[in-house]
Parts: C-alpha cells; sequence; structure tokens
C-alpha cells in the first residue's frame, strides 16, 4: 500500500485558519475536500492518506473522523485536542469510541506557533502527552528549529512512546539550511522513538525557484540521522500547491529517495507510516 502521510483538508468559508491570512497564502485559501483529493491520488498511484490538523480545534478533529469514517481512502486521522485539559483522556476515549474512531491514530499541536520555544514541557502539556500516549496514539511535533529542543526532551521523557516530527522539522532550505537545524536534527533522531516526514520541503524552498536537487541535502541528512525505517513520505497537499502541484512534489521527492537506495524509498511511502501509526489496516 502507497501511503501519503501527511495531507489535509479545510474549508475558509466555514471555519478560521489564522495561519491562512498571509497575502501570500491567497492561492490555497478555498475549500479543499476528499473529492478535490481523489484524482490527484488515482493519478499518483497513491492508494491512501492521512489526514492531519489544522486548526486547534475540536470540531475540526470530530469533523476529520467523520470524513474518515466515510472515505475508505482516508486510513488516518492526526488530529487535534487540548493537552492542558484535565479531561483530555475522557475526551480522546469518546473520540475513539465514535463512528470513525479507530482511524484517529495521532495528536498535533502547532506549538511552532507558540510564544514559548519550550511550550512542550511544560507540566499540563506534558501531563496531557502521557493521556495520548495512555491510549496508544501517536504524536505529531509540529516544530522549528527553535523548538528542537524541547521536542528532544520530550522525546526522551517518553521513551516507550511514539513521535512523528512533521516536515522534518521545516529546514531553513530557502537560507541553504543551517548548523543548528543540522545538529538538533540529530539529536532528536538518536531518540529512537521518532520518525520524520519527508513532507513540506518545497514550502520551505523558494517556492518559484527550486527544484529536487535542492532538496536532496536536507533528505540525505533526515535519512542518515534516522535510518530507511523511520522515514515518511507526506505530499503537505493543499499547502505544496504554493511551490507546485501534488505531481511535482510528490516526484521530487521520489527522485530524492531514489538517490538513498531501493528500500528507502519503498518504506517511505508506506510501510514506515503504517508502524509509526499503528494504521488500522491489514
Amino acid at each position: 500500500m502507497i501511503i501519503d502521510g501527511h495531507q489535509h483538508f479545510w474549508d475558509p468559508a466555514r471555519a478560521d485558519y489564522p495561519w491562512m491570512d498571509a497575502p501570500e497564502l491567497a492561492p490555497i485559501r478555498r475549500a479543499f475536500g476528499p473529492a478535490d483529493l481523489a484524482p490527484l491520488l488515482k493519478a499518483n498511484g497513491i492508494d491512501a492518506s492521512i489526514v492531519v490538523q489544522c486548526r486547534s480545534a475540536l470540531e475540526e478533529t470530530e469533523e476529520f473522523i467523520r470524513i474518515a469514517h466515510a472515505t475508505p481512502s482516508v486510513i488516518g486521522v492526526v488530529g487535534w485536542a487540548d493537552l492542558t485539559d484535565g479531561t483530555l483522556g475522557a475526551t480522546l476515549d469518546r473520540l475513539r469510541a465514535s463512528p470513525g474512531g479507530e482511524k484517529l491514530v495521532g495528536i498535533r499541536h502547532q506549538v511552532h506557533d507558540e510564544p514559548d520555544p519550550d511550550w512542550l514541557l511544560r507540566e499540563d502539556v506534558q501531563r496531557g502527552l502521557g493521556a495520548v500516549f495512555a491510549r496508544d496514539l501517536t504524536y505529531d511535533f509540529l516544530v522549528r528549529t527553535r523548538e528542537l529542543p524541547a521536542a528532544i526532551a520530550t522525546a526522551k521523557a517518553f521513551p516507550q512512546a511514539r513521535f512523528v516530527l512533521d516536515h522534518a522539522a521545516k529546514p531553513p532550505i530557502a537560507d541553504s539550511g543551517s548548523a543548528e537545524w543540522t545538529d538538533r536534527i540529530k539529536a532528536l533522531a538518536a531518540c529512537g522513538n521518532v520518525w520524520c516526514k519527508i513532507s513540506g520541503l518545497a514550502t520551505e524552498a523558494k517556492w518559484n525557484d527550486w527544484d529536487a536537487e535542492r532538496l536532496v541535502p536536507f533528505v540525505a541528512h533526515a535519512a542518515e540521522c534516522f535510518g530507511e525505517d523511520r522515514l515518511i513520505f507526506g505530499s503537505d497537499w493543499p499547502v505544496c500547491l504554493l511551490a507546485g502541484s501534488y505531481g511535482e512534489i510528490k516526484g521530487a521527492l521520489e527522485a530524492c529517495l531514489a538517490k538513498l537506495g531501493p528500500s528507502v524509498r519503498e518504506k517511505a511511502f508506506g510501510a514506515n507510516a503504517k508502524v509509526a501509526y499503528r494504521l488500522p489496516i491489514a
């Protein structure tokens, strides 16, 4: 099974997405749903996808679970829930008991938008993470270089838990990278319980001036650090449309992974996502 490990649905006419207010994001400020994604999956040989949180609202998580229940190709939901809520455990139990709730495989929060770079280390957040892991769910790190030290400390604090790093922590590709990102990615990967999504990289480059070759050093570094068993492909559609079409993004990442060997590509396009998220598939 070929899996897109990271895509989104949204409708700005029905909900507020504060991160979408920037003028340069106007091209994607419209509704995107399963009917828009389906032909792209078919055209690009993708069997299934994981839909990922876009806003800090439990209503969105509930909606994604309903979509997953009605859409066979959506095999996983990485939703949002308030990690600081003392009743989080009961909320997660309710979500998982709802129709389609077995497809809730992970939780995510937009940590890189928090003013505090150590937000993950707050006592109430750590307690919430404990509730997530007690239910065998995965936690997605949405962080940049600034928050990586807190992510490293968190991965070490929960050695039996499963974490997925979204977008390889958004390396500064447009600025040709940084030693800080390079070193901190290596330190996070040393925690054996973290997987890394090769996703969202083209939009960290210059949108109108990038190609696969410019992504290669960053993909290669992630592969060197995490190994072939902990890389996951994700399109980051429709955010990726800012830099290229679904096919262009998939083709570029395939080209990067192909340089690392056939088994790396094969595992990143399905097997690793299944393990990281304990996907409910045969």
